[in-house]
């Protein structure tokens, strides 16, 4: 049976983000080469290919089994919503092809690494005993579904437990809080006078060139403390490495995606009366349908990519 892999980007309003999501996508598909015949890439929005055209491109080059991987940091409503939508719309258009799907990268040891690389490359050294006095403020993107905030959060607890330093906070550049701004002064109540910004985002775009712009701005407002912006995750190769292990887990089969603080299932269980069908290992061989009687319209608010 010829495979294919299709990579799911979210994609960016700024071109620069879109060009690193590609240049990020072919280092994958060399590592996924070996295994997999075809690796196509595509774009939930703001760029092109679509995932319905990537789709159809890898039926074209004679796949008969597709397997979508979301080049996604946490599950929110694209990868539970809207690549699932995607998946049951290529079952009518492809019925003799099979399809699978992977899970996000989630919380992953391996980006905890990516994180203490970059804090290492931004100038934070450890001190010889105990903790430093600096502070880590890790800024995501923020999300309309609570199962994804708090995952940062989780990332933020995991982090404090392998770099000491005493003051490790998360916020938000859009919309959920606490916001940027607010994360940024608890660190200064908190008694910091260095401050380490550590972006949670894969690649460069609208919200990263922002971060840039407010931690200039947070310099000004706070003259006595120090603000060293870290990089984003970039071309790092652990993270090369978790989409291979994302692609070859969903291949098989492998895949599970944690649905119990899902709120698109707490709303079905509400809305159904708990006679909701959403098979919750989420084996995610998709001909589950997403039982979830989706009248939330999904409200995701993706502010500025």
């Amino acid at each position: 049976m010829k495979h294919a892999i299709l990579l799911v980007g979210h994609g960016s309003r700024d071109p620069e983000g879109n060009q690193e999501l590609l240049a990020f996508a072919k280092r994958v598909e060399t590592e996924l080469s070996h295994e997999f015949p075809i690796v196509e890439t595509c774009f939930l929005e703001f760029a092109a290919p679509s995932i319905a055209k990537g789709i159809d491109t890898c039926v074209a080059r004679g796949a008969e089994k597709v397997t979508l991987v979301p080049v996604i940091l946490f599950g929110a409503g694209h990868s539970k919503l809207h690549i699932p939508h995607e998946i049951d719309e290529a079952k009518e258009r492809h019925p003799h092809v099979n399809f699978s799907y992977g899970k996000p990268i989630g919380v992953h040891a391996k980006a905890l690494d990516i994180l203490t690389s970059r804090l290492d490359q931004a100038g934070f050294s450890a001190p010889q005993e105990g903790r430093s006095d600096d502070a880590v403020l890790i800024v995501g993107r923020g999300s309309s579904d609570p199962d994804a905030n708090s995952d940062l959060c989780k990332i933020a607890r995991l982090l404090f437990e392998k770099v000491p330093v005493r003051i490790v906070e998360t916020c938000y550049i859009g919309v959920t809080e606490p916001d940027f701004a607010g994360g940024v002064e608890r660190c200064v109540k908190l008694g910091a006078k260095r401050i380490f910004i550590l972006p949670y985002f894969l690649f460069t775009g609208v919200l990263i060139k922002r971060m840039e712009a407010m931690t200039g701005e947070f310099s000004k407002a706070y003259p006595d403390v120090q603000f060293v912006l870290a990089e984003y995750f970039g071309f790092h190769d652990n993270l090369v490495t978790i989409l291979r292990e994302r692609a070859v887990e969903a291949a098989n089969g492998e895949t599970k995606m944690n649905c119990d603080l899902c709120k698109y299932r707490l709303a079905a269980m509400e809305d159904h009366h708990h006679h909701h069908h959403h098979d919750h290992d989420h084996h995610h061989e998709h001909d589950h349908h997403h039982d979830h009687d989706h009248e939330h319209h999904h409200h995701h608010e993706e502010v500025g990519k």
